[in-house]
């Protein structure tokens, strides 16, 4: 079987290279690109993103990101957020008392966890339902690693959309894969072996 190709969505947002290196591991054919023709015509798109909502939103912008996002899951065609790259696949982000608007392909706030220690750093397990595609194979023990101080802490979408939660000090949402879209608040490209493992999973799932 040919390879699998992946554009990793640059919009000066995320770890780029950390990404490709992690989807290359698997054996994934990976371009770093903000060219449309490019994300569209690849078998799978990963949108990256680190740091804050809104400037993440703005990036996305520049790039008519939203549009690129939008056009590939209208065609059925397989997308993967990653961290703040997640955040925004719903409808708004709260940051510090400001409102900011997402994709909204999912309903639904992103907030900041209510916790004593932000941000929620480091390695952590994860709830998957049985029926997960991404974590297949995966115990339950794995851990994942995270670097976030909001999350959605609610899920308003598709009732049948696959969640994963996970907890620090409150309950928030790890995982979503609801058809094409799939979507993980911690970082499969540092998580090691058990980032892999999750890529190597979504990526058997494209073509």
């Amino acid at each position: 079987m040919s390879k699998r190709s992946v554009v990793v969505l640059d919009y000066g947002s995320g770890n780029l290279r950390s990404a490709q290196r992690a989807l290359e591991r698997v054996g994934a054919e990976v371009e770093v690109t903000a060219d449309p023709a490019a994300a569209a015509a690849a078998d799978g798109l990963v949108v990256p993103g680190v740091g804050a909502y809104e400037a993440c939103m703005a990036g996305l912008r520049a790039i008519d990101g939203e549009k690129i996002i939008a056009d590939r899951l209208a065609a059925g065609r397989p997308v993967l957020g990653v961290c703040v790259g997640m955040q925004i696949l719903f409808a708004r982000g709260v940051e510090f008392g400001v409102e900011s608007v997402g994709c909204a392909q999912w309903p639904g706030a992103v907030t900041q966890l209510d916790a004593p220690v932000i941000p929620h750093m480091g390695w952590n397990v994860v709830e998957a339902p049985a029926k997960s595609t991404l974590f297949r194979g995966i115990d339950d023990a794995t851990r994942f690693y995270f670097v976030h101080s909001y999350a959605a802490q609610a899920w308003e979408g598709d009732p049948a959309a696959q969640l994963t939660w996970a907890t620090h000090h409150v309950r928030f949402l790890a995982a979503v894969e609801d058809g094409a879209l799939s979507a993980t608040q911690f970082h499969p490209e540092k998580s090691g072996d058990a980032g892999a493992a999750l890529l190597g999973n979504w990526l058997e799932e494209l073509g």
